[in-house]
């Protein structure tokens, strides 16, 4: 990534600069290249993430605004500007963008980019697992779900995804084995806890609790959609 090369170019030269201008020991060139490298590539990256962030501003307003088209556009030029200065910029554009898709319901376009996008975007790796439930890839589902929830292990409701699409395809059993691994994971928890309890008597889990965040899902019925 530029902003790595960049930062290691000018640590570089400034430690041999170092070197062959004084006659300090050959380890202090060297640290002192190190920590220059470190200092040129968080600016660099601070100011990357700076712009990064005012762009998802105008694409969160663009969403807000019901302009999905606009926010993906938003999203693209983000990606084609800053996908070669930073590690994981073009994934986590992936992600966001099949996100967009996703709440259009445009499932097809949604899954190519989901399936390309940052493991570490939960949100974007649960919906891939519910598409994949949703074409019957009952393996393709459980791998995806276990990728994410081995990243991002504190989520409560990534979990509970899980295992209310566990028991939707019928594997209830498996269901309450993800519930209860979730728990040790996530800790004390009233909601996990109460659907671990409603999935043992055979009831339905409750997951309206979570409010908008649960219906962008579409797991039931719409909730707010773009």
């Amino acid at each position: 990534m530029l902003s790595t090369f960049i930062a290691l170019a000018v640590g570089a030269l400034f430690g041999v600069a170092l070197h062959f201008t004084t006659s300090l020991h050959p380890v202090v060139p060297a640290i002192a290249g190190v920590i220059v490298f470190s200092i040129i590539y968080v600016i660099i990256l601070k100011k990357i993430m700076a712009r990064i962030n005012d762009a998802m501003e105008a694409v969160q307003k663009d969403i807000a605004a019901n302009r999905p088209d606009a926010a993906i556009h938003k999203l693209e030029a983000v990606q084609k500007k800053y996908e070669y200065w930073q590690f994981y910029i073009k994934k986590q554009m992936n992600a966001q963008i099949g996100m967009v898709y996703y709440l259009r319901r445009d499932f097809g376009k949604a899954y190519d980019y989901l399936k390309i996008g940052f493991v570490r975007h939960w949100v974007a790796m649960a919906m891939l697992a519910i598409i994949h439930m949703k074409r019957n890839q009952t393996k393709q589902m459980i791998a995806t779900f276990d990728k994410a929830v081995a990243v991002t292990r504190k989520e409560p409701l990534l979990w509970t995804l899980y295992a209310f699409c566990l028991e939707k395809i019928g594997d209830r059993n498996k269901a309450v084995a993800i519930m209860e691994k979730g728990l040790k994971k996530v800790g004390s928890n009233e909601l996990m806890s109460a659907n671990l309890e409603a999935l043992k008597e055979g009831k339905k889990m409750k997951i309206q609790d979570y409010g908008d965040i649960w219906y962008q899902f579409q797991l039931e019925k719409q909730g707010a959609l773009i």
